[in-house]
């Protein structure tokens, strides 16, 4: 089976871990901070807090900004469930924005317009959280320009991104944010084997960002209630987390680092190769907004179902059946039964429903060989030619 993504994991990522391993620390270490300070300045963010999960930093993004009951936060559907999730972990409640039919990330125009009915009725988000679908950017200077009309905060949902740019600068800067969130799961651009990050350029968010992910605890006399007892002292002054990354995780994202750049390039020459060879085919192929430098993890080609003759879950069916790792990203978060309950319903964005008819996510990962890829094309091909 050829998968839809995987990571690559080399000596040199096995030599750095192997230290680790063989040092005084394991977690709580040197190790973190060096990897928090190489991912900001790769992004040109002035600070980072690593965590280990994207989810657990998004959770921190939102805790910082005071996201809270009876507030809302507005997220695209067409994510995984945490963009929505950690909302939830606050006691806010989620709504979610219809997408834009070329890039299918967040659309800027459904915003507005669902923000203007929101100032009506006196239902405006707190926080909205555009996610850089497959690694393309929103358009982020559009989102923000409406934050600054209705008064809600930024968090990207930049999972899929890092390695990516928009309008020439590279995705996590919060040039247009209050905090960016990135992951490092196995199948993203750069892995940590689990973990995320949040960067953002505020220094007091970055400080509460970092006291909520461990416990809520200080050892800085400055942040205390009262004098310290002893040298021994820390406090807890906030209800906090255990979200922390290991410096064995860090190690491994260090030196996955150190080819961050080679991996963004391997998987933009597949992608540009399958926008070569797949372009005759009854397909819509991913959209590039000319302001965007995708990262692309993911390569989501969407089935013109009037144009071929067999459904959408049968070309998935197929694909899966003759070795293709095929996957769909992903269901509206909507869809799912918890949300069900919550009470959000089906129908009211037209768009999103189209995209979740279509979409199919191809294998796209920097080992991916040539003859893999002609198996996929070769394999996609007979299927809709059918």
């Amino acid at each position: 089976m050829i998968p839809y993504g995987r990571q690559e994991i080399t000596e040199s990522d096995i030599e750095a871990v192997k230290a680790i391993l063989r040092s005084d620390f394991l977690t709580q270490g040197p190790a973190v901070p060096r990897f928090e300070e190489a991912v900001a300045d790769y992004a040109g963010a002035s600070h980072a807090v690593a965590a280990n999960s994207a989810t657990s930093a998004l959770h921190l993004a939102c805790r910082a900004l005071g996201l809270g009951p009876g507030d809302w936060l507005w997220t695209s559907p067409i994510t995984f469930v945490a963009s929505a999730n950690c909302a939830l972990y606050c006691g806010a409640r989620v709504d979610f924005v219809d997408i834009d039919p070329r890039t299918c990330n967040l659309s800027p125009l459904a915003l507005e317009q669902k923000l203007e009915a929101a100032k009506k009725a006196g239902r405006l988000p707190k926080i909205v959280v555009p996610v850089h679908l497959c690694g393309q950017s929103c358009d982020m200077a559009a989102i923000h320009a409406l934050s600054q009309r209705f008064g809600f905060r930024i968090i990207e949902d930049a999972a899929h991104a890092i390695g990516g740019r928009y309008r020439g600068e590279p995705v996590g800067n919060c040039r247009y944010s209050d905090i960016a969130v990135f992951s490092f799961h196995p199948v993203k651009i750069i892995t940590t084997g689990e973990g995320g990050m949040a960067l953002t350029n505020d220094a007091a968010l970055a400080g509460k960002m970092a006291l909520l992910r461990s416990h809520g605890i200080t050892r800085d006399p400055v942040q205390m209630t009262h004098a310290p007892d002893g040298p021994w002292y820390y406090q807890q002054i906030d209800l906090g987390f255990n979200y922390r990354m290991t410096d064995i995780q860090a190690a491994l994202g260090l030196s996955q680092m150190t080819r961050l750049e080679a991996y963004v390039t391997r998987r933009r020459e597949l992608a540009a190769r399958y926008d070569q060879l797949l372009r005759d085919l009854p397909l819509t192929l991913p959209w590039q907004d000319p302001d965007t430098h995708s990262a692309f993890h993911l390569y989501i080609v969407r089935l013109r179902l009037d144009e071929i003759r067999v459904s959408h879950k049968q070309a998935f069916e197929s694909l899966r059946a003759q070795g293709i790792g095929v996957n769909l990203h992903y269901i509206p978060v909507y869809r799912h039964p918890y949300y069900q309950q919550l009470g959000v319903m089906e129908g009211e964005l037209p768009v999103v429903e189209q995209y979740y008819r279509e979409a199919i996510s191809l294998p796209v990962y920097p080992l991916l060989s040539k003859d893999a890829q002609d198996k996929v094309i070769n394999v996609l091909r007979n299927i809709v030619k059918t």
